[in-house]
């Protein structure tokens, strides 16, 4: 059913949500894996000083975290394909699905409500309101 499954990361705890039921999907399915980090760096483009350093750092930052989802990977025994990209996420991720010939993507949530979320913003929401593939999305735990 799933032969390439595409997990985006920033890194945050609703990612890593996300890691394991991608990692699991990737085992059941004898699928591979893809760990992608998108850095915006149109966000950072209005700084006079110091634009390149922020998005450096960020792409190191991107590099660390599919970096820990191929070793997570690994540890499953699911081969796993990272990358780091630059561009607006949504996007990126649907460029990454399309060259890539992905067929589901397992994205992580916030499960943010009402005025946060529409203030926020999802790239989670806009990539399942647009996605050609299946779109699973796990809600990052809550400490109750």
């Amino acid at each position: 059913m799933y032969s390439e499954i595409l997990v985006p990361t920033d890194g945050s705890p609703a990612s890593d949500a996300a890691i394991e039921h991608a990692i699991d999907l990737a085992d059941r399915y004898d699928a591979r894996l893809h760990a992608l980090y998108v850095v915006d760096g149109a966000a950072y483009s209005t700084l006079e000083a110091g634009a390149e350093v922020v998005v450096e750092a960020l792409e190191s930052e991107g590099e660390e975290a599919t970096g820990r989802v191929a070793d997570a990977a690994a540890d499953a025994g699911v081969e796993c394909v990272g990358s780091v990209t630059s561009g607006t996420a949504y996007r990126s991720i649907e460029n990454y699905v399309d060259e890539h010939d992905i067929d589901v993507v397992v994205m992580g949530t916030h499960g943010r409500k009402g005025l946060d979320r529409y203030l926020l913003g999802s790239v989670t929401e806009r990539v399942v309101r647009t996605s050609d593939v299946p779109v699973l999305t796990v809600r990052q735990p809550t400490d109750e």
